[in-house]
């Protein structure tokens, strides 16, 4: 029942967060929307920080790589297209990420999994770009894309572009990817 519990609980904070912000989330407002005692809060995440900690982890645990994929240019329009998928563009993730990333700024605990969300989506496009670029050219290139996978996620997640239709971002992106290797490539 715990691990139940402690979804229903995340979900709910990702829809009162949606809402109301990180700064008019309470514990009050996050039980009602669970339909569970504020009790259990306490219980299992300790505060309101536990539970926002939990509920960046579980948005972090969405970007992962769960699949193998061999062929490498494959791999990273895997880790473009999930960067961008419908769990991190709905309006509840995007609204919990614009707080995290504020919020990271000055938690030492969300700044660990900012940092660590920004090491694994480097690392993983380095691990590919290393069999399809020159080895001088994958730390930039792993840089570089994260940056505009980051960037554009944002320009799109705020409507200033695309109206929260991810399909030309992915595209922008896959084509930079390609781009490079036609540029760089082995």
């Amino acid at each position: 029942m715990e691990p139940v519990r402690k979804k229903q609980l995340i979900e709910a904070t990702l829809e009162v967060m949606a809402e109301v912000g990180y700064h008019g989330t309470t514990i009050s407002l996050i039980s009602k929307r669970a339909g569970l005692s504020s009790g259990i809060i306490s219980h299992y995440f300790g505060d309101k920080q536990g539970l926002i900690e939990a509920t960046m982890r579980h948005l972090l645990d969405a970007l992962k790589i769960t699949q193998r994929i061999d062929d490498p240019l494959e791999r990273i329009d895997f880790i473009i297209e999930n960067n961008f998928s419908q769990t991190q563009g709905a309006s509840s993730a995007t609204n919990t990420w614009f707080n995290f990333w504020a919020l990271s700024l000055h938690n030492e605990g969300l700044h660990r999994l900012q940092c660590i969300n920004h090491k694994r989506l480097e690392r993983n496009l380095a691990f590919s770009y290393r069999k399809l670029l020159k080895p001088e050219q994958v730390k930039n290139a792993a840089s570089s894309t994260a940056a505009l996978i980051d960037g554009y996620w944002l320009r799109y997640s705020m409507g200033s572009v695309g109206n929260g239709d991810f399909s030309e971002a992915v595209a922008r992106c896959k084509q930079y990817v390609r781009d490079l290797v036609a540029q760089y490539g082995r």
